[in-house]
C-alpha cells in the first residue's frame, strides 16, 4: 500500500465505474467491451491546485469516452516513478526543470506533453513582519530541491537580501551565495514543509501550491516571482508522461482539454494569481 497517494476524484470514480462496469482489472489504456470505446486514463497529482483543475475536465472527457481517475500525491518522487513503472499514464505536479533532474538522477524517460500553469513562488512573513524589518542572524526557511532552492535564493536576491555568484542562475545553491550581509541563516527543508515553518521562522519562500495548500494567497506575499518574467517561461506546470506516450489520443485529449479558454477562467477566478495559465 502507498500511504502517500489517495484517489481524489469521486466525479472520476463514478465515471470509470460506469465506463467500465464489469471489467474488473481493465488497465490504463483499455476499453470497455460494454461502453464501446471507454479509455480509463489515470493521472497523478499534487493536491492543490493541479487535481482542482484536473477534476474541472471530468465531465470533458467523458463525453469523449475517457474516463478520467485522479491519484493524489503528496511527494515529489512517488509520481515520477509510477510513470515510469507504468502504474498511471501521466503526472500533473513539477516543471521541466525538476523533471530533467530527476530523469539525470533516476535514469528515467518522462517528457512534458504540455505546460499548463505557473505558481509563482513567495515570500511570506513569519516571525518578521517586513523585509526592511529583518534582524541579522534571521532564519529564512525555502524549499531544499535543487530547482526551488535556486528560485527562492533568485526571488531573495531579486529582493536585495542576498547577492548570489555569478552565473549561478537556475542552479544556484546556498553554496553560491557571494554575500550574506545580514549573516541570514537558510533553513532548508522539503517543499511541502516549508509553510509549517512559519511560525518559527523570520520568513519563509513557499512553492505555490503549497502556499495555497496553507490557506496563503500570492496576495499575501512579502515578494513574489513576475508572472511574466523568465521564471514562469522556465517553470511553468507540465503534463508529464512516458517517452513515447505523448502523442497517445487519451493524452492529447488531456492537454486540449487542460489548455482551453474555460480552463484558463477557472484558474484566474479560482485561484487570485496564485496560479497563472502559461498556455
Amino acid at each position: 500500500m502507498r500511504t502517500s497517494r489517495t484517489l481524489v476524484s469521486i466525479a472520476s470514480v463514478l465515471v470509470l465505474a460506469l465506463g467500465v462496469l464489469g471489467m474488473a482489472g481493465c488497465g490504463a489504456g483499455e476499453t470497455s467491451d460494454d461502453s464501446g470505446e471507454t479509455t480509463v486514463l489515470t493521472v497523478g497529482a499534487s493536491p492543490t491546485p493541479h487535481v482542482q483543475i484536473l477534476e474541472q475536465v471530468v465531465d470533458d472527457l467523458a463525453e469523449q469516452g475517457i474516463a478520467l481517475e485522479i491519484i493524489e500525491y503528496t511527494d515529489y518522487v512517488l509520481p515520477n516513478t509510477d510513470v515510469d513503472a507504468g502504474e498511471i499514464d501521466a503526472n500533473y505536479f513539477q516543471h521541466a526543470p525538476y523533471l530533467e533532474d530527476f530523469n539525470a538522477e533516476n535514469g528515467t524517460d518522462i517528457v512534458s506533453a504540455a505546460k499548463i500553469h505557473f505558481e509563482p513562488l513567495g515570500l511570506y512573513a513569519g516571525k518578521t513582519a517586513s523585509i526592511d524589518a529583518l534582524p541579522d542572524g534571521a532564519k529564512i526557511a525555502v524549499p531544499n530541491d535543487a530547482t526551488n532552492e535556486a528560485r527562492a535564493l533568485l526571488l531573495l536576491e531579486q529582493e536585495g537580501i542576498l547577492t548570489l555568484a555569478e552565473g549561478a542562475g537556475i542552479k544556484a545553491t546556498v553554496n553560491d551565495i557571494a554575500d550574506n550581509p545580514k549573516d541570514i541563516e537558510f533553513v532548508e527543508l522539503e517543499a511541502a514543509a516549508v509553510p509549517a515553518t512559519l511560525a518559527d521562522v523570520d520568513m519563509a519562500v513557499i512553492n505555490g501550491n503549497y502556499a495555497l495548500s496553507a490557506g496563503l494567497s500570492v496576495a499575501d506575499a512579502l515578494a513574489s516571482e513576475a508572472a511574466d518574467g523568465l521564471a514562469a517561461d522556465t517553470y511553468g506546470n507540465i503534463i508529464a508522461v512516458a517517452a513515447g506516450s505523448e502523442d497517445d489520443p487519451a493524452i492529447q485529449a488531456l492537454v486540449d482539454a487542460l489548455t482551453s479558454e474555460e480552463i484558463r477562467s477557472f484558474i484566474e477566478q479560482e485561484f487570485g494569481g496564485s496560479v497563472v495559465a502559461v498556455f
